[in-house]
């Protein structure tokens, strides 16, 4: 799918997009599909009316439930990331808005997503249904679980951090997959890169974040 498809979908000032990209740029993210999709992508959609405004700021931004939107360079970051093992088939946990969901379908052939909260899983569902997405699979469950029955993914994608690395997500892993996740306890995070090699698990520390903490459990 390309991310040509979101072009004239609610686009606000190119300019303020624009100057988000550049943004980017300047913090070190250089994939051009990544920044092309993020230029392309409605973020505004994906937040309330009364904080449109602030849709291209590179900020993360509250979508209720005490949950929140990421900021873009994280997000960008961990896209790039992922998109160096050139994969198919991605799993992402935390669906939140489906911001982030929206933007790996334009830039992989599947996407499966699971959102633990039920009200966001509704919101995220209706925003991809808005932008027409084909591509993306939701499920309202608990992410510590995975997707056993999709398993296995050529990359994971975490959008919320456990206190330590879910066993059940190191092995839906495919052999050379990568597992992009935070992980520690707040003010502590590191975003680990973990990629597969038989039943080895290759960890290096990318930087250290912010999240929502990963949650067990899927409630409505």
């Amino acid at each position: 799918m390309q991310t040509q498809q979101f072009r004239g979908i609610g686009m606000t000032s190119r300019r303020t997009r624009d100057r988000l990209v550049q943004r980017l740029v300047e913090q070190g993210i250089t994939d051009p599909r990544v920044l092309e999709a993020i230029r392309n992508l409605p973020r505004h959609i994906f937040v309330d009316e009364a904080l449109s405004s602030r849709a291209y700021e590179d900020t993360a931004l509250p979508i209720g439930f005490g949950q929140t939107i990421s900021q873009p360079y994280v997000v960008a970051r961990m896209t790039e990331a992922i998109l160096e093992v050139a994969p198919r088939k991605v799993l992402e946990i935390g669906s939140g808005c489906g911001y982030q969901s929206a933007l790996l379908a334009s830039l992989v052939a599947e996407v499966y997503s699971i959102e633990r909260i039920g009200g966001l899983y509704e919101k995220a569902r209706r925003n991809l249904q808005s932008l027409k997405l084909h591509n993306i699979r939701l499920r309202h469950g608990d992410g510590y679980q995975g997707w056993p029955a999709q398993a296995p993914f050529d990359a994971i994608l975490a959008a919320a951090a456990p206190a330590q690395i879910p066993e059940a997500l190191l092995q839906q892993l495919a052999e050379g997959g990568r597992l992009i996740i935070p992980v520690g306890g707040n003010g502590q995070q590191r975003l680990l890169s973990i990629i597969r090699q038989g039943n080895e698990f290759v960890q290096e520390v990318l930087e250290m974040v912010s999240f929502v903490p990963m949650l067990s459990g899927a409630d409505r």
